[in-house]
């Protein structure tokens, strides 16, 4: 048995030790971040320097750890591992969580938001609906940036939308796909790397995506116009886990913050910056690109209104929401 000294002195060291635990600073946290795009995109460049920032406005205390192109996780599985808490934040396309609830698909809306003016208001606007959404399971938004404004490649030139009746028209999502049947096209399904092949062959006649899409698959080799239509300006998210968040300590938690809203005003003015590159990329190899005609504009402006209806209808209340606090801000 031990004596009262030997208890008490145990007790008192112990006391000790435990006082200079709760003295002790919070360690240094270390998070793993996965990207779904390479390490030369301007989203996954944006979102290094968004790390850099926040390592060095905590000296250190938060690191990001940033993993490039589904290196460490694939797209798809970004947010629910989030969710889950495998990662404490993650970077996903907003439109790629339609699933869970059409809320976020509401910037690929086609012809809805057709600039980046318009593309912010809209982001405003649904961004308490996001934001609502995004709380229920454990997490919280901390940027969001847009990609390039999407326009129609063809092979054959198009003047008016009776040229698009019959047309091939590749899709890739049920909104893509909605498009084609709207405009009178043949929706087909294609994946990105078999575009040439497809175009070649003449599987498909025409498509819509981003020129950052078409400069990378170098589509000057498969299509000869660029119809710079702006249907929409899909935007990737970035989301952090509440739980680890809450783990950080004030100081860090606000360098956080101020880093995210840097990152949001750098990365919007880095995607106009794509824009204009990529689509001068895309007219120095040779393929025209011009406006869409008003005809063609009046046209696609109709399916707009008849997809933003739609999209309402299975949106909700909320849906119905976002549309009008959007639509009185223009």
């Amino acid at each position: 048995m031990w004596s009262a000294f030997t208890k008490a002195k145990t007790l008192t060291a112990a006391v000790a030790v435990t006082a200079a635990l709760g003295a002790a600073p919070a360690l240094a946290a270390s998070w793993d971040m996965p990207t779904p795009y390479p390490d030369n995109n301007f989203h996954t460049m944006n979102i290094q320097q968004f790390a850099d920032d926040v390592k060095e406005a905590t000296g250190g205390d938060l690191t990001i750890n940033v993993h490039p192109a589904g290196s460490l996780i694939k797209h798809p599985e970004i947010k629910s591992s989030v969710r889950s808490g495998i990662v404490p934040i993650g970077e996903f396309l907003l439109s790629s969580a339609s699933n869970d609830s059409p809320l976020y698909g509401v910037d690929s809306v086609p012809f809805l938001a057709t600039d980046y003016e318009q593309s912010k208001k809209l982001w405003e606007a649904s961004k308490p609906e996001i934001e609502a959404l995004l709380k229920e399971q454990g997490m919280m938004p901390l940027f969001s940036v847009p990609w390039p404004p999407q326009g129609i490649y063809t092979k054959k030139p198009i003047d008016d939308m009776s040229d698009l009746t019959g047309m091939k028209f590749r899709a890739y999502n049920p909104a893509t796909e909605r498009i084609a049947v709207l405009a009178g096209a043949v929706p087909t399904q294609v994946e990105v790397p078999d575009l040439p092949q497809a175009f070649a062959t003449g599987r498909v006649d025409a498509m819509i995506t981003s020129p950052s899409t078409g400069a990378n698959s170098k589509a000057w080799d498969y299509v000869n116009h660029y119809y710079d239509t702006k249907a929409w300006l899909p935007k990737n998210i970035v989301v952090v886990s509440e739980k680890a968040f809450r783990r950080l300590d004030e100081s860090t938690q606000d360098a956080l913050m101020k880093a995210a809203a840097a990152a949001e005003e750098r990365g919007w003015e880095m995607s106009r910056k794509e824009t204009a590159e990529k689509t001068k990329m895309l007219s120095d190899n040779g393929m025209t690109v011009e406006e869409p005609s008003q005809d063609l504009l009046s046209g696609f402006g109709d399916i707009g209104v008849s997809m933003a209806d739609e999209w309402a209808a299975s949106a909700g209340e909320a849906g119905e929401k976002v549309l009008e606090a959007y639509r009185s801000s223009l």
